[in-house]
């Protein structure tokens, strides 16, 4: 007791606190780790989860994409016998067109209304045309003077030539051609000027055009055989 008779506090017991007993500290590290390793385990699972979401979603889109190809497959083969028909009168009319606008000399006189029947059917052929490109068929056009191109060109006349500059360039132009997203569907049907034999060509021999412009001016229903100011038309569909 203190002189003031309150109770006296040693001074050991206010320096030093109270230690916790081990014993009771121990649960609540082990609680505490039980919890971690709870959440880790949680978290390793929703990982495994979303690999597997999106292991699905691209499943989903490969079968998703592979059946628009063939749905894409079906509809060109059905749609074919419909463009093959739509080739033939957009070629009958621009060549008729053609005709019209430019008669040969052996042709009669020009009637009145000539000019406006070839007017009429290009503008039929230019609509055939608009009706291929919705379905996603393009005409593309080809012009004398260009060189030949056997990707896109089917040669069906042969020109001969004697500048070498004009061999194996595109003469007469009998039909246009048509491709759909880069892919030529049908090549467009051209004269190929040709030297005649032992000249000098202007890009070097090339056998198998030579041999396919021959037999496409021999054998096409419709090839031509220019030879100076003339022109002789060989049938052979009958």
């Amino acid at each position: 007791m203190s002189r003031d008779g309150e109770p006296r506090v040693s001074e050991d017991s206010a320096a030093e606190p109270e230690s916790v007993p081990e014993t009771s500290a121990q649960p609540a590290r082990a609680s505490r780790q039980g919890v971690l390793d709870a959440l880790a385990g949680l978290a390793a699972r929703l990982d495994r989860e979303h690999e597997r979401a999106a292991h699905r979603e691209a499943v989903i889109d490969r079968l998703h994409a592979e059946n628009q190809r063939l749905r894409r497959g079906e509809l060109d083969a059905m749609l074919e016998p419909v463009r093959a028909a739509l080739y033939r009168l957009h070629d009958r009319t621009r060549r008729e067109s053609r005709r019209l606008a430019a008669p040969e000399p052996a042709d009669p006189p020009d009637p009145p209304d000539r000019h406006r029947t070839a007017l009429l059917l290009a503008a039929v052929a230019d609509d055939v045309a608009d009706a291929l490109a919705r379905l996603g068929v393009e005409r593309f056009t080809v012009e004398p003077g260009q060189p030949y191109d056997a990707s896109r060109h089917r040669p069906v006349a042969v020109t001969p030539v004697d500048d070498p500059l004009r061999a194996d360039t595109v003469t007469a132009v009998e039909s246009d051609g048509f491709e759909q997203g880069g892919k030529v569907l049908r090549k467009a049907e051209v004269g190929v000027g040709r030297l005649p034999a032992g000249g000098a060509r202007r890009t070097g021999g090339n056998a198998e055009e030579d041999a396919a412009a021959e037999h496409a001016a021999n054998g096409s229903g419709h090839a031509r055989r220019r030879t100076g100011g003339g022109e002789t038309t060989t049938n052979t569909d009958g």
